[in-house]
């Protein structure tokens, strides 16, 4: 018994040691999430703070309310994409329909779309709305000099923002599920019309496979 113990402990080390290590690929995916996050979030955040001094007071609640609609919209997509059938979209690529073909090449990875919109720009939107709501009564504060009340508007906006998000995110919800191919068909539009204007050409081009020479 002890000379397989250790017979068995060399050969946990050459397995473990001589072997690459290398995470699993929902590890990879779950970091490389989360760090695009961070550094999306950071990026956002820093910009509205060095912009926050010069812009007035009515432009950044212009900004909040788009990065509010802008995370619903994108938590719209990410749920219209598991929703939506691809049986559908081929039909429509067979008859030319603009955007059919980007359309089924995002239902084909809708885990990966609806991770990057949901999660990624979700979050991220959910983050940077809840700092510029928290500036916005910084500012009003300070403007109105309406000290005793800050605990009060601050309450106020966070229940605001929240009562925004959540509700237009269940409105969002049932409505992408119940037009989810049109939802998916739009977006495959505007990526083509977007590809277009950037002068990208997707390449159709398929691989040819050599003849085997006979004889």
């Amino acid at each position: 018994m002890f000379t397989q113990q250790v017979t068995f402990l060399p050969n946990i080390y050459r397995y473990f040691c001589r072997r690459p290590f290398r995470l699993p690929f929902f590890a990879r995916r779950v970091f490389g999430v989360g760090l695009l996050t961070f550094f999306l979030s950071m990026a956002f955040s820093t910009f509205f703070r060095l912009t926050r001094a010069v812009v007035p007071f009515w432009i950044s609640t212009g900004v909040l309310l788009i990065v509010v609609l802008l995370g619903i919209i994108f938590d719209i997509v990410g749920t219209a994409v598991t929703a939506a059938q691809e049986a559908p979209f081929h039909a429509m690529a067979s008859d030319r329909v603009s955007g059919a073909r980007t359309a089924i090449a995002l239902v084909r990875n809708a885990d990966k779309v609806a991770s990057f919109c949901n999660d990624v720009v979700g979050d991220i939107c959910g983050t940077v709305s809840g700092a510029i709501g928290s500036a916005l009564v910084i500012d009003l504060v300070i403007h109105y000099r309406v000290f005793r009340f800050e605990d009060l508007l601050s309450i106020i906006m966070v229940s605001l923002v929240a009562a925004v998000t959540v509700g237009g995110k269940a409105w969002g919800k049932a409505f992408a599920i119940q037009r989810a191919n049109f939802i998916i068909l739009q977006v495959g539009k505007a990526f083509e019309k977007g590809r277009r204007l950037l002068g990208l050409k997707e390449n159709n081009k398929r691989k040819r496979v050599p003849r085997r020479q006979l004889g």
